[in-house]
């Protein structure tokens, strides 16, 4: 029989694992687990919350897959523990993959001015953590945007304008959209291309993934 391939999946800002409720890879080679993110310590680093969240692996040589800031995390988490591949979805891999409104932000502190007072508010929490703006579907991002601390976003957002990328990240995979209004495409090197994909392309274009990522795991 053969081992199964445990694969961990981590959501992006302030969303929880229900935006993986679509996700379904073939039984007979892989279980997948959910990760949720934890509010963070007072003063925590980027790293220290990695080391933290690795504690939630309980299965050596894990293939862990981060949407968004959760690719952020995960390629962090990688730098603790032996990881079989690093894929990342509608992220980045390196600082120098953000759009330029958010390398303006770092140098001129300006995030540290963004109403995140109004994390209950669902508008807000969808613009910064999915880019898009709530019409029709409050309802879903109500169901999928449930961490709604606001030192955790203060944190988060700190985190993602400021980060410096680990210089070595093994067996990394990089899946983005070429509609990501968050992380345009246009600075995005080295990745598998998905027409039409949205920053929540991991909730829209899911059958995309079920059908490919069993591939690129086994690659």
């Amino acid at each position: 029989m053969q081992e199964l391939i445990h694969v961990y999946l981590m959501p992006g800002m302030a969303a929880n694992p229900s935006i993986f409720e679509y996700i379904q890879l073939p039984e007979e080679m892989f279980e997948i687990h959910l990760l949720s993110w934890k509010i963070p310590q007072k003063n925590e680093t980027l790293s220290s919350y990695a080391n933290r969240m690795c504690a939630d692996i309980t299965h050596a040589n894990p293939v862990l897959v981060g949407v968004s800031f959760g690719g952020i995390l995960v390629q962090e988490m990688s730098q603790h523990i032996k990881t079989k591949m690093v894929v990342i979805v509608s992220s980045v891999k390196h600082e120098k993959e953000l759009p330029s409104r958010m390398k303006l932000a770092k140098q001129t502190k300006a995030y540290k001015l963004l109403p995140t007072g109004l994390i209950n508010n669902i508008d807000f929490l969808a613009k910064y953590a999915f880019g898009e703006v709530v019409t029709k579907r409050v309802e879903l991002y109500e169901k999928y945007l449930s961490v709604r601390d606001k030192y955790y976003l203060d944190w988060s957002i700190h985190n993602i304008v400021n980060w410096s990328a680990p210089d070595n990240v093994d067996n990394l995979v990089h899946i983005h959209g070429d509609k990501d209004g968050v992380f345009p495409v246009s600075n995005i090197d080295n990745h598998i291309n998905i027409k039409g994909g949205t920053h929540v392309m991991i909730i829209n274009k899911y059958k995309w993934f079920n059908e490919n990522l069993p591939n690129i795991i086994l690659s």
